[in-house]
């Protein structure tokens, strides 16, 4: 059974080439998109046939399935080889279970464009290159799919390279897509370090072997040097794919490709990858406590920071990016402290949810004739009921309305957060809890309840078409069922069991027993205590969001801008992280490139030395024709001086 895990990213493969071959020669839209959609459905279904073999009979171990030998150097060895196990499998399920959804979507979403072959090729080679990244073996593998889904989403960000994109110093769709490829190769740099640091003290890039190196060794290298450096690169190129800061200012600009493409890539899988590796090395970073002090503080940093700037965003994508954003700093705080269960479940509901408001954005957009502006909406329910009733699903389970998925996970990293005993990271994600509350509902009640504020003479709103809503109705379920596959223990109570948790037991539990603390433990008062807190604030920040939000006018919010007027220009120019970045980076490479490396140092160094080189050779040559002037009696002048002074030579000698 495990030896079917080499056709999962095969199929995939094989819709990329079949469409990329031969898309333009195929004009029937719904055979495009068929196959495009059934290489990752039956992908699915392969993922979903080796999770029930694993639940019937747990392998020991992981189990390594090698396709060939890749390279063979000496004594290096990379082979192309697949580990199955309970992460990499989940993570195979939400790649190609959701993918297929969006797939689906898109058939709808991107009828009629031109190239529309073109992108399903692309939706195909992101999930293969997505798929090597979770699946693979060694650190070489998933490198190569890290790489590979950094080209895909610059293809797939730029798709509508004929686009214009309003942002900050960007123009085009062309220039997001470009800002998303250079901030990730910029952590990638620092994972390819880590890479090198690993083979040369431990000799391999097997994960399996490297993990049980640090168990056997970890007395000596628990909270050393080496250990730290490791995890700290890693993170650092977990930064960049994950969009924390610094590396975070990338994800909102790339809501510029087609909205299936936000949902797929920024919500649902890509943006994860940091979390995926982390997870995946989680007993290198249990042996370094600095590093995950980092992880922990970086990430809560990021959850309220995004969360703020999220307040005041009016385009129903770039709030949803920045809840994104936010939401990827919950994960990484929750690995920060340890709790790398509670760190995954919530990668899972935010899947379901954050996919399903994507999608769900993605049908407003399509029935608002690509209208992306919350303050033109408004009054969206009657004309769109499924939509309406679907993202309400969607805002209730982000904002951690229980019973919903986000309830769980959210409420699930508060708490290990805050029994890790560290109030700032509790009060910080607390906070951005209450403002992602807050934003989300605003853009609910702006987008469909309320005045209509849509110019009816050009715009006519529709509910999508079947292939657009079904994924929409699936993703609700999801979100509205998912929490309880992982049901806390205080919840639960012993009767209902943390089905999540105790299948990543396996994968975590050396990590677990490295920092001294489990994920389960016994009920305390203050967690219930918490819990009735956080959701009491998010019903609290509904309530308020309805009322500045759900009028018919626009006299409270007007107000608000007035009375915060600092604040929020502060929030709108996004704490100006991108004007900081070209001042303290952008700017000073670019003049430093231009001034001294291509005015200075190319055109008058290297430019000189090779024109000074030809000007010599032709002012030597001109000097030298003059000898050949064609004049005999100059002739005869220069062979007497010859003469002469041959002569005078002799004679003086």
């Amino acid at each position: 059974m495990y030896e079917l895990v080499k056709f999962i990213p095969f199929l995939p493969l094989l819709g990329f080439l079949i469409l990329g071959l031969f898309g333009s020669k195929i004009k029937n839209e719904k055979l495009i998109g068929t196959i495009a959609t059934s290489t990752v459905g039956i992908s699915f279904i392969i993922a979903v046939s080796i999770f029930m073999s694993m639940l019937n009979h747990t392998p020991e171990k992981p189990v390594i399935v090698n396709l060939f030998t890749w390279i063979e150097a000496g004594n290096f060895k990379i082979n192309l080889a697949y580990q199955v196990d309970q992460l990499s499998i989940l993570f195979t399920m939400i790649i190609t279970g959701i993918g297929s959804l969006i797939h689906i979507f898109s058939i709808g979403y991107m009828h009629g464009d031109k190239s529309f072959f073109r992108f399903f090729a692309y939706l195909n080679l992101f999930i293969f290159m997505m798929l090597n990244l979770v699946l693979g073996a060694n650190f070489l593998v998933t490198f190569l799919g890290w790489e590979g889904v950094g080209l895909a989403s610059y293809l797939l960000i730029g798709f509508w390279y004929d686009k214009k994109f309003p942002g900050y110093r960007i123009t085009w769709t062309g220039d997001a897509a470009n800002k998303a490829f250079i901030m990730n190769r910029i952590g990638d740099l620092g994972l390819l370090l880590a890479m090198f640091l690993i083979y040369l003290n431990f000799g391999t890039l097997d994960y399996q072997l490297i993990k049980e190196t640090l168990v056997a060794s970890s007395g000596t290298l628990a909270g050393g040097g080496l250990i730290t450096a490791i995890a700290l690169l890693i993170f650092l190129g977990c930064t960049g794919k994950s969009a924390q800061i610094p590396l975070s200012g990338w994800l909102p600009d790339a809501m510029a490709g087609p909205t299936p493409v936000s949902s797929l890539i920024h919500a649902a899988t890509m943006v994860t990858a940091g979390i995926f590796l982390i997870s995946r090395n989680s007993v290198i970073f249990a042996l370094s406590p600095t590093a995950l002090s980092v992880v922990a503080a970086i990430g809560a940093a990021t959850a309220l920071l995004a969360a703020s700037i999220g307040l005041v965003q009016n385009d129903i994508k770039k709030v949803l990016a920045y809840s994104t954003v936010s939401q990827l700093g919950f994960m990484f705080t929750a690995l920060g402290v340890g709790a790398f269960g509670a760190g995954v479940f919530h990668v899972m509901t935010h899947a379901f949810f954050k996919g399903l408001l994507f999608l769900g954005a993605g049908s407003v957009i399509h029935g608002m004739h690509h209208e992306q502006n919350i303050k033109k909406m408004g009054g969206l329910k009657k004309y769109m009921p499924i939509t309406y009733f679907t993202f309400l699903i969607g805002t209730l389970a982000i904002s951690g309305i229980p019973p919903f998925s986000g309830f769980f996970s959210k409420d699930e990293i508060l708490w290990k957060a805050y029994s890790d005993g560290n109030i700032v990271l509790w009060g910080t994600l607390a906070l951005a809890a209450l403002f992602t509350a807050f934003y989300m509902f605003r853009m609910f009640y702006l987008t469909f309840l309320g005045k209509e504020r849509f110019d009816h003479h050009h715009v006519h709103p529709h509910e999508s078409p079947a292939t657009m809503t079904f994924p929409l109705i699936v993703l609700a379920i999801a979100s509205a069922l998912g929490g309880f596959l992982g049901v806390p223990h205080a919840l639960g109570m012993g009767v209902i069991p943390n089905v999540f948790e105790h299948w990543l037991d396996p994968v975590f539990e050396d990590a677990i027993k490295i920092i001294g603390r489990g994920e389960g433990g016994a009920v305390h008062t203050s967690e219930y205590l918490l819990m009735i807190f956080s959701t009491v604030v998010a019903i609290g920040s509904i309530l308020l969001a309805k009322k500045f939000y759900s009028n018919s006018n626009w006299t409270t919010p007007k107000r608000l801008v007035k009375n915060f007027s600092f604040s929020y220009k502060i929030l709108d120019h996004k704490w100006y992280l991108d004007n900081l970045y070209y001042i303290g980076f952008v700017n000073p490479i670019f003049d430093a490139s231009q001034k001294l490396l291509w005015k200075f140092f190319d055109v008058k160094i290297i430019d000189g030395i090779v024109n000074g080189s030809a000007q010599l050779t032709n002012n030597i040559g001109e000097q030298t024709r003059k000898i050949q002037s064609g004049v005999v009696q100059n002739y005869a002048l220069l062979m007497l001086v010859g003469i002469v002074f041959i002569i005078a030579f002799m004679v003086f000698k």
